[in-house]
């Protein structure tokens, strides 16, 4: 999908001041990334596929009663970010926490936030320093292994936690490094953004076997 058919795919199912508040959030991407190492150079021209969809297309697969989102390595927001600004209006009970250590990146996303106008909890911390967390969706992208993804996760799940992570072709491979029970309980969702990714969603894993 091109980012002009991800951006019409975004507007037609957002209300028109969310739709802005994710235009104000590519402005200041663009302004920002002048300076900080936001997201990867040669992906900017398509912001609207590369990196907005591919972050909203997770929010539908939450949990529709969940109250806690967790995500993990935000970096320029996403998808945490995103998924907050979407929030806003469709789930205001949605609490929100962005966790990324890198100070420069935790900027950004609090200004981006509050010039959106979007609550959202950011911890400029790393993730093995932060406390349990009790999320009810835990999501990252572009951050690490799933089998690290996974131990992460794990300290701030709950017996019905969601998680929810994007990945590319070599997702199977990844996968194959679980154990059987987590493999058993994975669901592999087909990308809108790439034929060959998926958004791998796991809930009812019973976190004290090893992965």
């Amino acid at each position: 999908m091109n980012a002009d058919h991800a951006k019409a795919w975004i507007a037609a199912r957002v209300s028109r001041e969310t739709m802005e508040r994710l235009e104000l959030f590519l402005t200041l991407l663009h302004h920002w990334q002048k300076t900080i190492n936001l997201v990867a150079p040669s992906t900017l021209d398509a912001a609207w596929s590369r990196h907005f969809l591919d972050s909203a297309q997770i929010y539908d697969l939450a949990p529709q009663d969940a109250t806690r989102w967790l995500d993990l390595g935000s970096g320029g927001g996403f998808p945490g970010l995103v998924v907050a600004t979407l929030a806003r209006e469709t789930r205001p009970d949605l609490s929100v926490t962005l966790v990324e250590s890198d100070i420069r990146k935790c900027g950004f996303m609090r200004e981006a936030a509050r010039k959106m106008d979007v609550p959202v909890k950011i911890l400029t911390r790393r993730i093995a320093d932060i406390p349990p967390q009790a999320a009810d969706v835990i999501s990252a992208r572009a951050l690490s292994s799933l089998s690290n993804l996974i131990d992460h996760a794990k300290p701030h799940m709950t017996q019905n936690t969601c998680l929810l992570f994007p990945k590319g072709s070599s997702y199977k491979a990844e996968l194959e490094t679980l154990s059987d029970d987590w493999q058993i309980k994975g669901e592999t969702i087909a990308s809108l953004t790439d034929p060959d990714a998926v958004v791998l969603r796991f809930q009812g894993v019973n976190t004290r076997k090893e992965c």
